[in-house]
C-alpha cells in the first residue's frame, strides 16, 4: 500500500503508524487490494472549505473521503479535521489517538463500500470500526 499523510493549516503531530497495519488488514479482510491512500490532517476551517466547495455542505465535519477506487483497488484521499477529533474524543470520553484511528478506519470503510446514511448502516459502520480498531495485529 502506498500511504501518504499531510498536514494542512495545522501543526504537524506524531502518531503511531501501526494504524496502517490495521488499515492493510481491513482492506485485505474486505477482499480488496491496497492502492494509494492519502490522509490529510487539517483544521476545521480547511475541511469546512472542502465541504462547501465540493459537497455544497455548510457545516463542520470530522472526515471527508474522496473515492478514487478502481475495481477492487482501494485508493482515495481522506481529509480529517483534527479539531473535530479532539472535540469528539472529549465528547465520547476516549483518547485523541483512539478517536483519530477510528476516523481513519471510518474513511477506509467508506472506500471499501460501507455507508452510514441510515440507522442500520450507521450501526454496521460502528461495528466494523470497533472490530478493526480493536483488532490485535
Amino acid at each position: 500500500m502506498e500511504k501518504n499523510y499531510f498536514f494542512e493549516d495545522i501543526n504537524e503531530f506524531s502518531f503511531n503508524e501501526k494504524i496502517f497495519n490495521k488499515i492493510e488488514f481491513l482492506i485485505s479482510n474486505e477482499n480488496k487490494i491496497d492502492g494509494e491512500l492519502s490522509f490529510i490532517f487539517c483544521s476545521d476551517n480547511y475541511l469546512l472549505g472542502i465541504n462547501k466547495n465540493y459537497l455544497k455542505h455548510d457545516f463542520y465535519t470530522d472526515v471527508i473521503t474522496f473515492d478514487y477506487c478502481e475495481n477492487d483497488i482501494i485508493s482515495g484521499d481522506i481529509f480529517i479535521s483534527i479539531e473535530r477529533i479532539k472535540e469528539n474524543a472529549k465528547t465520547f470520553n476516549t483518547t485523541f489517538e483512539n478517536e483519530l484511528y477510528r476516523v481513519m478506519i471510518h474513511g477506509i470503510l467508506h472506500l471499501v463500500g460501507y455507508n452510514d446514511k441510515t440507522d442500520k448502516e450507521q450501526k454496521q459502520m460502528r461495528e466494523k470500526e470497533n472490530f478493526y480498531l480493536n483488532k490485535e495485529l
